[in-house]
């Protein structure tokens, strides 16, 4: 190599961002993702070995996805092959296809074909990998943020290891930002920056668990602090916090994030934990989600989770959607925390939604009888003849407006779909069946 190409490819190497640069190379110095990756665990002795199966990566961005397929690509002796979904169709899987087939019948080894984002292919260019991972043509390693579950072909999915990738601890995070500043060669110790503590925390608290927001934001503020009088370039939190914005929330409405948050905020009122819940609620308001779509679920849970033992939470929680509707956002959060919070103090039974659950299978089990005649009603004289509504008897003609008379077909027999608790407005409705004041099978 002259010494032209040296320079160009050092220049080049600078253009590519930090979090790019600093991607480790080896097993060893990969950050992260102890669970799969420490000592003895499954994902390291698989690359180790190089017996390398069919595998799912998956997890939150900037957690080692693709950094982790890459060292895979260093360290093994299959042909690779990485490209993007986001890029590439099903010309560019034809043509990655034939040139894995090729590389097989003339070395007899297998490809590792690495897709970044794969859940970015619709279901039909899924399909053209199956029969190929089938038949051992080519390894699949497949990066995606999205549950696999949902995004991709179940027969595909079933031949893949899935791996589950979590957010960087903070600590994690420390001691990536750590090595990018003493990284002479492709990190900033070239710089020599002096950086506060504080910046570092800032950072970190950004990052919020992801490895490249926090080497961006790293690059960031080193590269935008001009040396000061002594040609050093000292970096303070007060001469950046203007770079330092508040932190992006990771939230898609259509994705994980978003059916992951509302079950949290979910088990938290039915949890009666007032304070989970407004957490997760404000996680959700300031992230966009739309208050229609909460207001909706706490109507349900009002019913499921609290039923009977609180007949005023059904209420207090159609109240709150209809606020929504009323008054919209930023004032609605305050109507729909009110309610989040009644919900959650409010006493818990689940009496309602299996009283319904049992009464549905009964329809689907036993034979659907005819409504009994005398509980039909007889609007003409026909009607009458043929004995419909005879022997009903009128509740309301009787003391306490009660009478024991049998309202269900003859082969549906004590059924006992609703069991109130001891809870709430419950105890008393429990306490009325019992003392025969209102029908109890």
């Amino acid at each position: 190599m002259n010494l032209f190409q040296q320079d160009f490819e050092e220049k080049e190497n600078k253009r590519r961002p930090l979090a790019d640069r600093i991607r480790p190379k080896k097993l060893e110095e990969f950050v992260g993702q102890q669970h799969i990756l420490g000592k003895g665990k499954i994902l390291r002795k698989i690359i180790e070995s190089d017996q390398i199966p069919s595998m799912i990566f998956w997890g939150p961005p900037g957690t080692g996805k693709t950094t982790l397929a890459k060292i895979i690509a260093q360290r093994t002796a299959y042909n690779f092959i990485a490209f993007s979904a986001v890029t590439s169709g099903i010309p560019e899987v034809k043509r990655v296809i034939e040139e894995a087939k090729k590389y097989f019948d003339y070395n007899q080894k297998k490809t590792i074909l690495f897709i970044d984002e794969i859940h970015r292919f619709n279901k039909a260019q899924q399909d053209a990998f199956l029969p190929h991972v089938e038949n051992g043509t080519i390894v699949l390693i497949g990066a995606t943020t999205e549950n696999p579950s949902f995004e991709l072909n179940s027969p595909l999915l079933s031949r893949c290891k899935v791996f589950h990738f979590r957010e960087l601890e903070d600590k994690e995070i420390e001691k990536i930002l750590k090595r990018a500043l003493s990284d002479n060669e492709n990190g900033l110790a070239t710089y020599n920056p002096q950086i506060e503590p504080e910046v570092i925390k800032k950072i970190i608290h950004l990052a919020n668990g992801d490895a490249r927001v926090a080497l961006n934001l790293l690059e960031l503020v080193v590269l935008n602090t001009p040396p000061n009088k002594d040609k050093k370039i000292k970096v303070e939190l007060k001469n950046v916090e203007d770079l330092l914005k508040e932190k992006t929330l990771r939230y898609d409405k259509a994705a994980d994030e978003h059916y992951d948050t509302i079950s949290a905020f979910i088990k938290g009122i039915r949890g009666s934990d007032p304070d989970a819940a407004l957490y997760w609620l404000a996680r959700m308001l300031e992230a966009g989600e739309d208050p229609r779509f909460i207001a909706r679920r706490m109507i349900i849970l009002a019913s499921e989770d609290i039923g009977n033992a609180d007949p005023q939470a059904l209420l207090v929680a159609t109240a709150a959607a209809q606020a929504v509707e009323y008054v919209g956002l930023p004032e609605a959060r305050i109507n729909l925390a009110q309610a989040v919070i009644y919900l959650a103090t409010a006493p818990k039974s689940n009496a309602t939604y299996q009283a319904i659950n049992r009464a549905i299978a009964d329809v689907y089990q036993k034979r659907l009888e005819p409504v009994p005649l005398h509980l039909r009603n007889a609007p003409t004289k026909l009607m009458k003849k043929f004995g419909f509504g005879k022997d009903y008897q009128y509740p309301h003609e009787y003391p306490n407006h009660f009478v024991q008379q049998e309202y269900l077909p003859k082969n549906i027999k004590n059924p006992r779909y609703y069991q109130p608790s001891d809870l709430g407005w419950e105890k008393e409705i429990k306490k009325r069946m019992k003392n025969g004041k209102i029908k109890s099978s």
